[in-house]
């Protein structure tokens, strides 16, 4: 059973990576940011998931500078976005992250998209980076089977990670089977479907019994699936309550009754199908 904060998952090429960590989508450049970054340090946090798309690396750079923890204790994610896909771009998409974080090297460096004629070109430059030493690891984001296979089939590193969409009424069970089967590990963006999850009568009833908030619930249940997770918030009471939720385990059956959720509904985008 996962007992802590600093709980670590380990990804195919022995770089371990906590199980739980901090997503910053849409928190605010400058104070905003950096306060939260630096709460969820403060409260045992090692992982912070972040993206070029954020417009929020620099002060995702300062809360670490000013968190005063060691740089090796954080595992620090970002991402190349859509536009700055292809080769040569996406290296040089990598460097002005790597500027605005104020970091020597990335933990993990993620293809945000799969953007058709463009993410094996870009997939070859992660390879680049990571056999550079710059990054830790290297993974991909929004992919569906199709495309970690159209990236494996020649690729030098299998993906070592996909971030994709994952709560309760979007359980992509066959994209979870075939990271598990690959060893890739599933990370979790919007656990908790954009807060519409947290009202499910059935997450009430079992935060009732596990006396935990829906939240804590659904949290657990992706710690317990396999799947790393990385709940958004700004506000410290959020990100400390977020984090509550290994001093309990769901039973095999309430893990059943919270899959059985599932309704292949998204609250982002498609990956076969966006436009940015």
């Amino acid at each position: 059973m996962l007992q802590s904060l600093s709980d670590t998952t380990v990804l195919k090429n022995g770089v371990k990576m906590p199980w739980f960590g901090l997503g910053v989508y849409k928190a605010q450049e400058g104070s905003e940011v950096i306060q939260a970054v630096k709460a969820a340090i403060e409260a045992g946090y090692k992982s912070i998931d972040t993206a070029a798309l954020y417009h929020n690396e620099e002060g995702v750079g300062t809360a670490i500078k000013e968190s005063g923890v060691a740089r090796e204790e954080l595992f620090i994610t970002t991402k190349v976005w859509n536009a700055d896909q292809g080769y040569e771009s996406t290296l040089r998409a990598f460097e002005e992250s790597r500027k605005k974080l104020g970091l020597e090297y990335i933990d993990l460096y993620l293809i945000h998209w799969p953007v058709k004629g463009k993410y094996r070109d870009t997939w070859r430059a992660l390879e680049k980076l990571y056999s550079d030493g710059a990054v830790r690891a290297i993974g991909v984001s929004n992919f569906q089977i199709h495309h970690l296979q159209d990236v494996m089939a020649d690729c030098k590193v299998v993906p070592m990670l996909n971030q994709v969409e994952y709560h309760p009424y979007l359980t992509q069970k066959e994209v979870l089977r075939f990271c598990k089967e690959n060893e890739i590990q599933m990370e979790a963006w919007s656990p908790l479907a954009r807060g519409e999850a947290l009202h499910d009568p059935v997450l009430v009833v079992l935060g009732e019994k596990y006396k935990k908030n829906p939240a804590q619930i659904i949290l657990r249940w992706d710690l317990q699936n396999g799947v790393v997770t990385i709940p958004k918030s700004v506000h410290e009471n959020r990100i400390r309550q977020n984090a509550d939720i290994f001093d309990f385990e769901l039973s095999p059956e309430d893990m059943d009754k919270i899959t059985g959720l599932n309704k292949n509904k998204r609250t982002g985008a498609d990956p076969d199908n966006f436009n940015f």
